[in-house]
């Protein structure tokens, strides 16, 4: 079946994937007062030609979408009868546009003409998304690596696409719209990378690195390079992770801005922590240092950035490097200065620390404090975090191997067991 080719050709005229095409569609129903039920798999039937003439809410969706008649995407009504494509309670001369990210429709007036002219899409429109973006970046820090959050920022990004292809709109704004959906992608791909779904991750990834570049924004385009950079390190592969980390540190932002420039080093030297490289972590992390202090903090920045990076976030990639050098007094050592740094909100940073700590005095024999230091991390939410359960179950491994007949082995054992069945 040779499928709707008009349709797949409108999508990638547009930029939309399935899934935003899909949240697209979604956003218009719901600010209509109905339910939003398409998927993934709703717009796939609609490519392959399976669903040949969708439900009349969704083609009066569509036509929002793509400011035409849903005749023109390639869709046929059964036994060609086109003067279907409006239901009664949406005529024609009514067109629906959603400001998806107030989740507000504004309707034009009854006296336009259909499918006329597109509204005006500006800087409200982009600082309305932007509000949304710094709520996921709140969620991440508490909680992280949730597919709710994967989904919600794919989902945001839809809506930043959906705003491209509804109005017009200047050169600068539709580049701040492209940043908008690169951001989100972005954090989509965070979650992806902190949840351990590292396909997921690549696949936001090449979306993210595409929507960045037609950004021309650098600060977005490094943020996805070193978030590359800590996928590749979280799979283990360092020539990748140096790679891809090397990309964020060569942007321009990076050599204008100390604190990006401090960042680029300190995961640099996570990375090199991997090979073993012990003069390159060092080297690394003064590099990051020097920069930090550097830095303008009153400078503005992207949310994402003043969220999260600083002297508590330093140490905190230190700590992992030094963990992964095997050098387990100098990893308690960061670990303890991060936590006092910590802000309050860094709850997931903190049960991450905390984890690594534990790892850092096992490492060293000190079986109590360990033990102590990991039963001190919150059940809930951050105790289920995909990254801290692993680390979780590697210590407890590592214990048994260590000292299978300690009491406080029985100690951990008991407490993980009593922990699994009060989550079940």
């Amino acid at each position: 079946m040779e499928g709707n080719q008009i349709l797949k050709a409108r999508m990638a005229e547009s930029g939309f994937t399935q899934a935003e095409l899909a949240e697209a569609v979604n956003a218009d129903l719901r600010a209509a007062g109905y339910e939003g039920t398409v998927s993934d798999r709703t717009v796939r039937n609609w490519l392959t030609g399976k669903t040949r003439w969708p439900h009349h809410r969704q083609r009066a969706a569509l036509e929002a979408v793509f400011n035409c008649p849903v005749t023109e995407l390639g869709f046929a009504a059964r036994g060609g009868d086109s003067s279907r494509t409006a239901p009664p309670e949406d005529p024609v001369h009514r067109r629906r546009f959603v400001s998806a990210s107030a989740g507000v429709a504004l309707a034009a007036t009854t006296a336009a003409p259909a499918y006329g002219a597109q509204p005006r899409v500006g800087a409200s429109d982009v600082q309305r998304l932007l509000s949304k973006f710094a709520v996921v970046i709140a969620s991440d820090h508490r909680y992280g690596g949730k597919l709710t959050i994967e989904t919600q920022a794919s989902a945001l990004a839809g809506e930043a696409i959906a705003l491209q292809a509804r109005g017009t709109a200047s050169q600068r704004v539709r580049g701040a719209l492209y940043g908008c959906a690169a951001s989100f992608t972005s954090s989509a791909m965070w979650a992806a990378i902190d949840g351990r779904r590292f396909d997921a991750a690549q696949r936001h990834f090449d979306r993210a690195s595409s929507l960045a570049a037609m950004s021309g924004d650098t600060a977005i385009q490094f943020r996805i390079w070193s978030h590359a950079g800590s996928l590749y390190r979280h799979m283990v592969r360092p020539a990748d992770a140096l790679a891809a980390n090397d990309v964020a540190r060569r942007l321009p932002i990076a050599r204008r801005d100390p604190l990006f420039a401090s960042l680029g080093h300190a995961r640099h030297a996570a990375i090199h922590g991997l090979t073993g490289d012990s003069r390159a972590v060092r080297q690394a992390l003064g590099h990051a240092q020097d920069a930090l202090q550097q830095a303008d903090t009153a400078e503005q920045r992207p949310v994402w950035m003043t969220a999260f990076y600083d002297q508590a976030e330093l140490e905190n990639l230190a700590l992992a490097a030094y963990l992964a050098l095997g050098d387990y007094e100098g990893a308690e050592a960061y670990a303890h200065r991060s936590l006092a740094m910590l802000r309050p909100e860094m709850q997931r940073t903190r049960a991450i620390t905390t984890a690594r700590l534990a790892q850092a005095q096992l490492g060293q024999g000190d079986l109590e404090p360990a033990v102590a230091t990991a039963m001190s991390i919150p059940g809930e939410p951050t105790g289920q975090h995909p990254r801290v359960t692993g680390m979780l179950h590697d210590f407890g491994n590592t214990l048994r191997l260590t000292a299978p007949s300690s009491p406080h082995t029985r100690t951990w054992d008991e407490f993980a067991h009593d922990t699994r069945r009060n989550q079940l």
